[in-house]
């Protein structure tokens, strides 16, 4: 009995020792990761949130919220924010909604469909760069657009430098990424059960209802996962904007990277650190509605 005993404590006692083991090799291998988190985004967001509580870096007075009040009245930064909402608020939906759309008809087995699936993955392989250069060559005063509308008895439209340029980045937003969205639907649409499908036919649901109550169910965290995607691609649009119009846009234009990019260039710290403080608040507001509204619709699927 005691040589089964100390067998069985030495049992335990070697299960202990490897998972400590583990533990340090896991720690180990993690370690470096961690450290560079810490090291090039945690440390440098906690400086940008001193940066917003003083008033200029080399005198280094706490100012409270000063920074914050004189942000919020500045007019360039509420043309900027109003700007970059509305074109979020349109260009996000509009990519979910067109991506699904594109996923669901390449699903339903039309003709030449590997040849589409091919079309709409091309913007991603194109430099930005030269993306650029096609759409300046296509909605410039005297380009290929303008010719066209010509021709049709229309007027020259000054795309880029009037209200209508905001349609004209729209349009290059979803260009570019309605290919990578389409995929990442179709790669979900495969891991729905056929099984709950087939039963729902035999129960005599139409496609509208398999739609609204099979398929739009599954893919409700992949939803999720292409709006947060297509909501920091809309961020990056500032790239393509800038490249087409430069530092100081038309007024529909101006978006927050212009506000933020041009406060950097004349090394207004505390307004840009502020700037980001408010930048990162409303995107952690936005990202946890887009949580609750996800684990709110997929729960039941969660707990089958």
């Amino acid at each position: 009995m005691r040589r089964n005993k100390k067998k069985d404590f030495n049992k335990v006692i070697k299960k202990q020792n490897k998972s400590w083991f583990h533990r340090l090799v896991s720690g180990a291998f993690l370690a470096p990761s961690v450290l560079g988190v810490l090291l090039f985004f945690v440390l440098p967001f906690l400086v940008v949130i001193y940066f917003s509580f003083v008033n200029n870096p080399v005198a280094k007075k706490f100012v409270g919220l000063t920074n914050y009040i004189n942000v919020i009245q500045n007019g360039a930064f509420r043309t900027a924010v109003g700007n970059t909402l509305f074109f979020s608020v349109v260009a996000v939906p509009l990519a979910v909604i067109f991506g699904m759309a594109l996923a669901f008809l390449l699903d339903a087995g039309i003709p030449l469909k590997s040849e589409l699936r091919s079309c709409f993955l091309t913007p991603l392989m194109v430099p930005t760069a030269s993306i650029v250069l096609i759409w300046q060559v296509l909605f410039d005063y005297n380009g290929v657009v303008n010719v066209a509308v010509q021709k049709f008895g229309g007027g020259q439209v000054d795309w880029l430098k009037s209200s209508a340029g905001l349609l004209v980045i729209i349009l290059l937003f979803l260009w570019k990424n309605l290919g990578y969205n389409m995929i990442l639907f179709l790669s979900a649409m495969g891991n729905i059960p056929k099984d709950i499908i087939e039963v729902a036919e035999l129960d005599g649901a139409n496609r509208w209802q398999i739609f609204i109550h099979v398929k739009l169910r599954y893919l409700s965290p992949t939803i999720m996962f292409v709006t947060i995607l297509s909501m920091i691609n809309s961020f990056k649009v500032f790239r393509e904007i800038y490249l087409l119009t430069g530092e100081y846009p038309y007024g529909a234009l101006y978006m927050l990277q212009h506000y933020m990019n041009n406060t950097f260039a004349s090394a207004d710290y505390q307004k840009l650190s502020t700037a980001a403080i408010y930048m990162s608040f409303v995107m952690i507001v936005i990202m946890g509605i887009l949580f609750w509204v996800e684990h709110h619709f997929g729960k039941d699927l969660e707990e089958e």
